[in-house]
């Protein structure tokens, strides 16, 4: 169709914007709780507050958080700083301003690589990343045309992340945001759950002809809380944008909201309404300098990143690269490969405990790895006595990683306390497969007219003879050479 051949010939230019609360004990410049779920306006303090006179105070752990991230993003890290107001008034701003960095932003440039698993890596390159403080937020009441105000979330510390216009696609959008939460969650900075608000984006959206240099008229779309959302709101946009244009209308610049459940977006704002912010230099708060000893001092602190363990277990342990994604999803889980295999040599086995029993167990068991009293030692211990060929795989992840997880006990203990050994005695299961083939001699003759499926029955039962604790390897040779 003409139409889509049209539709074609356009592309899309993306830039995004995403807000990281930090996980500090305090708020950025107050003493009060930086704390998630409590009851409303239970974390204020007259700093928090804005009352008159109030001093506020830089949070030192807010700002090695944001040091580190910049670290982590290969931004160049500021050395000379200073806080600027950024004036409006808006319910859930207590202050009629927001303490926030304009003119120093705490990191430039720098990317996020993307895609490293594939042959088509990208790098996403960042235009800065600044510190401000969070707002409160606003209470709709159900049945009432008023909003009440929680200020708990008020002065919690935040990091914003500044993409350049370079992105094209959703799927880029959502792999970019992907990487940046496992990169606060591995780096310990952030707890990442966008649905509670600790992570949020908005996406600057424009088409423009193939071709062309220049980009178009820009619209935002706020306050997405799920990667799936980013990903629906820019694909929506990208859309309504092209028809638009299309038609021969005008793309108006201005900031829209994402409605999931209709699949579209709708206005919020007038860019052009938009207040002059008036920037100038926080006169409460003095300039900070990053020198550095400091800045070494943190880089020697800061926690491993996703990629870094990406390439450790692919190339020094040789894990396929699907492996390693899944493993690298989650901290924990990357920690738990690290330390079993400082205890065994079977590294793809380890990996393989990893993907199937233990992450079905936490995920029909709703719990998580931190919660369990699995060591690195433990897995080992579990994978060693399958490979070592001590117990059966099935007896290991049926009888005895539940054992593990309910006692704490070592396997190795457990498969001897619960008598689940495998029999490897050649001259003890001898015995036994003889009485069995006695007992199915016309079984016997049918195998050996070539129904060499009955092999599986024989060893079924044995199985039942031994009560599962026969070696299946050694069976089945003894059986084969035993029909012969």
């Amino acid at each position: 169709m003409s139409d889509l051949k049209d539709k074609n010939s356009f592309e899309a230019v993306i830039g995004l914007e995403v807000h990281v609360q930090l996980q500090t004990k305090s708020k950025v410049f107050s003493p009060d709780a930086n704390k998630f779920g409590s009851e409303p306006n239970q974390h204020i303090h007259v700093i928090s507050l804005g009352h008159p006179g109030s001093m506020p105070k830089l949070n030192k752990k807010a700002l090695e958080y944001a040091i580190e991230m910049g670290l982590a993003c290969h931004s160049e890290i500021g050395r000379y700083n200073f806080f600027d107001r950024k004036n409006y008034f808006y319910p859930d701003l207590p202050k009629g301003y927001q303490v926030t960095q304009d003119k120093t932003p705490i990191c430039k440039g720098g990317y996020v690589e993307i895609g490293f698993d594939t042959n088509t890596p990208k790098k996403i390159m960042l235009h800065k990343i600044h510190m401000e403080e969070d707002a409160g937020k606003l209470m709709h009441v159900d049945g009432k045309d008023i909003s009440a105000v929680d200020y708990n979330r008020a002065g919690v510390p935040l990091i914003e992340i500044v993409t350049d216009p370079m992105i094209t696609s959703s799927q880029d959008a959502g792999a970019f945001l992907t990487e940046i939460r496992k990169m606060v969650r591995f780096l310990g900075i952030s707890d990442g759950h966008m649905e509670e608000g600790s992570l949020r984006c908005d996406a600057n959206v424009s088409i423009r002809k193939k071709g062309v240099t220049t980009l178009g008229n820009k619209v935002e779309v706020k306050n997405l809380n799920s990667i799936r959302y980013v990903q629906k709101a820019i694909e929506v946009e990208i859309e309504r944008q092209t028809n638009l244009t299309l038609q021969g209308k005008k793309i108006i610049s201005e900031t829209r909201l994402f409605d999931p459940e209709k699949n579209q977006t709708y206005g919020m704002r007038m860019k052009e309404e938009l207040n002059d912010y008036r920037y100038f230099p926080e006169p409460d708060l003095a300039p900070f300098v990053v020198d550095d000893t400091m800045l070494e001092d943190i880089r020697k602190k800061m926690a491993k990143l996703p990629r870094q363990y990406y390439d450790d277990f692919t190339q020094k342990y040789g894990l396929p690269s699907y492996d390693a994604l899944v493993i690298t999803e989650k901290r924990d889980f990357a920690h738990l490969f690290e330390e079993a295999i400082a205890h065994t040599t079977c590294y793809k086995q380890v990996s393989n405990w990893l993907m199937g029993p233990i992450k079905s167990y936490l995920k029909e068991n709703g719990t998580s790895l931190r919660k369990l009293s699995l060591t690195g030692a433990m897995l080992a211990d579990l994978v060693n006595l399958v490979e070592k060929g001590t117990v059966s795989y099935t007896v290991a992840c049926q009888n005895i990683f539940p054992a593990v997880i309910k006692t704490g006990k070592a396997p190795h203990d457990i498969a001897h306390d619960m008598n689940l050994v495998q029999e490897s005695d050649s001259d003890v299961l001898m015995p036994v497969i003889q009485e069995v083939l006695a007992q199915n001699a016309d079984k016997v003759v049918m195998y050996k007219n070539g129904k060499k499926g009955l092999l599986g029955m024989f060893m079924g039962e044995v199985m039942k003879k031994t009560n599962g604790k026969a070696d299946p390897k050694l069976t089945n040779q003894l059986l084969v050479e035993s029909l012969a």
